[in-house]
């Protein structure tokens, strides 16, 4: 078989189309917006705002930074200063509401603690605003679901924030597991994790969201389910644990393995660490094994398998660049998200069924 191509993968991420090759499709009908460029409201300015979305809207070409939400003054006058946003496009929490009324702001991007997802997404819904929502989707699929409600009975598009899904390593062991060319995949084994030093951080807590499972651990669920192009149908076995309990207290996971059952009798395995680095992908096919180490880094992913080497270079922010602009240029063309709010609720579902089987101790059907 001929090598993977770079020219024909680069391509792919051409602004328009960039479409997940196996991601399901959110249908969103709006009236094509009278702009070709679209101002963007962060909503929340800690680390990932500030140090990857925004230095990514100075590079996008179909969206650009128009306004800022946050609860900090301080903060709201360093991005005023820095990024040039006028008074009018700057709110808190309590004048958020308000956006509905500036038409600068054309998506709203919610980068909160997941337990503030569904209320910021429900309320830039009835805002009027497209929304983009950072992963984990939120707490429960119930509360995923209440989402695209929201933002479907709006008539708004909802798209959350897997970057993996608009870059071209990604894209190439997706087709390569979609078209077969290794054969069927038998297995899979799948990690992503880092060692997390902060003691007082939302993720040490239970009630923002924290945990491992619902952060780094949201990416080997995508490793799998992408790595297979399946969705698994059981949690055969689960271990939550910690090896720092007086950080991660009461049960709160630093550390999560689990088994999950595909389609096939085909069983991905997976593991999320805050206690260490890990961050890889294998996956067994009938003719050969696809290997991407890392595989959901900002940049620096790479692989190889018996049809050549996968390794398309690229550098921060530029993964959040191309999912910036497809997610715009999927506004304005009226057309389905790559990556649709139920694409994040398939993710929580099986991070719920992920802890009840731990918690059990059984299998979990899914």
């Amino acid at each position: 078989m001929n090598p993977i191509s770079r020219r024909n993968t680069l391509k792919s991420l051409a602004l328009g189309a960039g479409v997940s090759l196996i991601s399901p499709f959110n249908v969103f009908s709006s009236t094509r917006p009278a702009k070709d460029n679209l101002g963007v409201a962060l909503v929340g300015l800690g680390y990932y705002s500030t140090d990857l979305l925004a230095p990514a809207l100075q590079k996008t070409q179909k969206c650009h930074l128009a306004g800022i939400v946050t609860g900090t003054p301080s903060k709201a006058a360093i991005w005023k200063e820095k990024h040039k946003i006028p008074d009018k496009n700057i709110y808190n929490y309590e004048t958020f509401d308000t956006i509905a009324d500036n038409p600068d702001i054309d998506v709203i991007y919610i980068v909160l603690p997941p337990s503030m997802h569904m209320e910021y997404v429900i309320r830039a819904a009835k805002a009027g605003k497209h929304v983009w929502c950072e992963k984990p989707m939120a707490m429960t699929v119930e509360e995923c679901q209440a989402m695209i409600d929201a933002c479907k009975k709006a008539n708004v598009s909802l798209s959350i924030g897997y970057r993996c899904q608009h870059e071209p390593n990604t894209q190439a062991f997706q087709k390569i597991v979609q078209e077969k060319s290794l054969g069927n995949v038998l297995g899979l084994d799948c990690a992503a994790g880092y060692r997390e030093n902060r003691t007082d951080h939302w993720k040490q807590k239970r009630e923002m969201g924290g945990g491992v499972i619902y952060d780094m651990g949201v990416y080997s669920i995508q490793g799998a389910r992408l790595g297979t192009g399946m969705e698994p149908i059981a949690v055969n076995s689960a271990k939550v644990w910690t090896e720092r309990p007086e950080i991660y207290k009461d049960g709160l996971g630093e550390i999560v393995e689990a088994e999950l059952e595909f389609p096939g009798g085909v069983i991905g395995t997976i593991k999320t660490s805050f206690g260490g680095n890990m961050n890889f992908l294998n996956i067994k096919c009938e003719k050969g094994m696809i290997e991407m180490e890392p595989f959901s880094a900002y940049a620096g992913n790479k692989g190889k398998s018996p049809l050549g080497e996968i390794n398309f270079p690229f550098q921060q922010p530029m993964e959040q660049v191309w999912q910036m602009d497809n997610d715009a240029q999927t506004i304005m063309d009226g057309k389905p998200q790559a990556v649709p709010g139920e694409e994040g609720l398939r993710d929580i579902r099986i991070v719920q069924a992920i802890l009840e089987s731990a918690e059990k101790g059984k299998k979990v059907m899914i």
